[in-house]
């Protein structure tokens, strides 16, 4: 059984993936481009990639410098997000998702965090603004 959840549009585009949730903030220059491994110590997703994933995180964390370059260069090796649910935006993860066509949205209802779980599929339309968690883990 689906579930929807309306959030806001940052950054247009619709995009339907496997949900890789964060609890951690991302420093994306700690993401190996040629794999979009996270290689931080001790981060949530250490060890996991988010290429083609529907990233679900609270925010960003380090320098914009760091930050656009990270995701320049998971870009330049076609290893980015397929979209990205952030609590907490700034203004560099903005433009570089406009700026890289990666559907963003925030503004989502506190449930979804609550519900949401790594491996659930979900569509992310910005352009409609919702979010519908199509499938989640462990439903028949």
């Amino acid at each position: 059984m689906s579930r929807r959840y309306f959030c806001h549009k940052i950054s247009e585009g619709k995009a339907r993936g496997s949900a890789l949730v964060s609890s951690d903030e991302i420093m994306f220059y700690l993401i190996r481009p040629e794999s979009g491994i996270v290689i931080e110590k001790g981060h949530s997703l250490c060890g996991q990639s988010v290429a083609g994933q529907i990233l679900i995180f609270p925010g960003g964390k380090g320098s914009s410098v760091v930050q656009a370059d990270g995701l320049f260069q998971l870009n330049k090796n076609g290893n980015l997000p397929k979209a990205m649910i952030i609590q907490y935006p700034e203004t560099v993860l903005v433009s570089s998702a406009i700026i890289m066509d990666i559907p963003m949205v925030d503004r989502v209802d506190p449930a979804f965090y609550k519900e949401i779980q790594t491996g659930d599929q979900v569509e992310v339309n910005a352009d409609e603004g919702y979010i519908e968690v199509v499938s989640a883990q462990g439903e028949a």
